[in-house]
């Protein structure tokens, strides 16, 4: 079933914010806390800091009306500056991989191609860009 939902980027404090949004809305993690550590190592790229592999690689938490918030940090040492604007993303999980295409080039298209849509190592299809008005998207199909 196709599903929206809002991510957040945050500098190295993602586990302390959700813990905050925890407390507030109640609920539990969905599918507890990943970190960096878990991610594996990609060919040619350098290894992982210590300093980073307890940070947070994603997290969900349910709030409200079936909404899910999730996150991640996004960490400098990895590419990563958060600042206003790409702290926060509109998540797409389409239904088929056809329209998560279709919706990834539409929304695309007059704006910038962050990452495009390919496989992933956690088992979906995966894009994200930024539209010709500033918003930031992200596509997630699950081939589950």
């Amino acid at each position: 079933m196709a599903s929206t939902s809002t991510y957040l980027n945050f500098s190295r404090n993602t586990e302390e914010a959700f813990n905050f949004y925890k407390s507030v809305f109640g609920g539990e993690f969905v599918g507890g806390i990943h970190r960096f550590s878990e991610v594996p190592q990609q060919e040619g790229q350098p290894p992982m800091a210590e300093t980073d592999k307890n940070l947070v690689m994603h997290i969900a938490l349910p709030i409200l009306g079936g909404h899910m918030l999730m996150g991640t940090d996004a960490p400098e040492s990895m590419g990563f500056k958060v600042r206003f604007g790409n702290n926060i993303y509109i998540n797409l999980e389409p239904d088929t991989k056809e329209e998560t295409d279709r919706l990834f080039t539409a929304l695309s298209e007059g704006g910038k191609v962050e990452m495009a849509m390919q496989d992933m190592f956690w088992g979906a299809y995966y894009g994200s860009c930024i539209d010709k008005f500033g918003v930031a998207w992200m596509f997630n199909f699950s081939k589950k």
